[in-house]
């Protein structure tokens, strides 16, 4: 019989690109959950935030944000800026790109990750931001 599990998760932004690995309180979600075989949905409500995987290392860390920043640079004109004056179409641009979600599988009640892949929440807003992940977790025991 299929169950479906809920969470959420909370994390405070600051004003720059901001990359939050997610792994651990995931990882403790899906086993509380009892669900052994299923799937993972983590999602971030928001128009500025993404979800993704990488290896969450300081090196890789470095190397995305600076990354980001070439592909979808903060200080050029964008349209949105000039309609809402709020400074932030960068982040729109970045989130639409990486993405609100990501499924995960869940195999004998794990995760199916590669060795080197952490789950990571990205905030691209240029203002502090409370992000809530959630976490839907349906499969059965």
């Amino acid at each position: 019989m299929i169950q479906v599990k809920r969470s959420e998760l909370v994390f405070q932004g600051s004003s720059a690109t901001d990359v939050f690995d997610l792994t651990p309180q995931v990882r403790d979600f899906v086993k509380q959950s009892n669900i052994r075989e299923g799937q993972l949905v983590v999602f971030v409500p928001g128009s500025t935030a993404a979800v993704t995987t990488i290896e969450y290392e300081t090196g890789v860390i470095e190397d995305l944000v600076r990354a980001i920043e070439k592909l979808f640079p903060s200080d050029i004109p964008y349209q949105h800026n000039l309609r809402w004056g709020d400074g932030n179409g960068y982040s729109h641009v970045r989130a639409a790109f990486l993405k609100a979600s990501l499924t995960i599988p869940v195999s004998e009640g794990n995760m199916i990750l590669g060795t080197w892949q952490q789950i990571v929440l990205l905030d691209f807003d240029n203002r502090p931001r409370r992000r809530r992940v959630i976490l839907h977790l349906m499969g059965n025991p």
